[in-house]
């Protein structure tokens, strides 16, 4: 083989590993999201969600009232004088947000796990490589919903109910830079 041959094959090779690794790292950027709510890294989670676009997700999904609704008149005095003094003395405190449970360390641990907040079982710490290869391949395993060159979606469906799965959107910064930007829950839950 002459040096030209080994460098156009060093240079192929550079190509397909370029291209794997592109076309692989939002599949990796959900394994290292799952990992780092599965141990609490609050650090690498911050770096890898934009937490204030899937919050605008998550309250648009989640939000009870319609948007169209106009809001009700409240009463008056004269017509409805009993609401009036009710509405006086009840609380001034909004509801609290139910999209806290959905971005807390154990809601996106839940999420990435395919339960909804709240619902999950522990997460199993496997003690022999026996029990990792069975619960790696127990799953709900992730699949890769859409993909194109700026932005992935990649599905997870809930354990014992495969027709309903999460859908997670991951948008790219830089060449491999991919952060989480939006949640689509299933159905039951919006």
């Amino acid at each position: 083989m002459t040096i030209q041959k080994r460098l156009w094959d060093l240079v192929v090779l550079a190509i397909v590993v370029f291209a794997t690794a592109f076309a692989t790292a939002p599949w990796f950027a959900f394994r290292a999201l799952k990992a780092a709510a599965q141990y609490e890294d609050v650090q690498a989670i911050s770096e890898l969600v934009d937490f204030p676009a899937v919050r605008r997700s998550l309250t648009a999904q989640l939000n009870e009232t319609a948007p169209a609704a106009a809001p009700a008149e409240p009463p008056s005095i004269w017509r409805d004088p009993l609401n009036v003094f009710k509405r006086a003395i009840e609380p001034i405190a909004p509801p609290e947000p139910k999209v806290d449970r959905y971005l807390t360390v154990a809601g996106l641990s839940a999420l990435t796990r395919g339960y909804a907040p709240g619902a999950a079982p522990p997460p199993a710490r496997p003690a022999t490589a026996t029990d990792r290869v069975k619960a790696a391949v127990a799953g709900p395993h992730p699949t890769i919903a859409y993909w194109d060159p700026n932005r992935v979606r990649i599905a997870i469906k809930r354990p014992g109910r495969p027709a309903q799965a999460t859908v997670f959107t991951f948008r790219r910064g830089k060449l491999f830079e991919w952060r989480l930007v939006h949640v689509r829950l299933p159905a039951d839950e919006r």
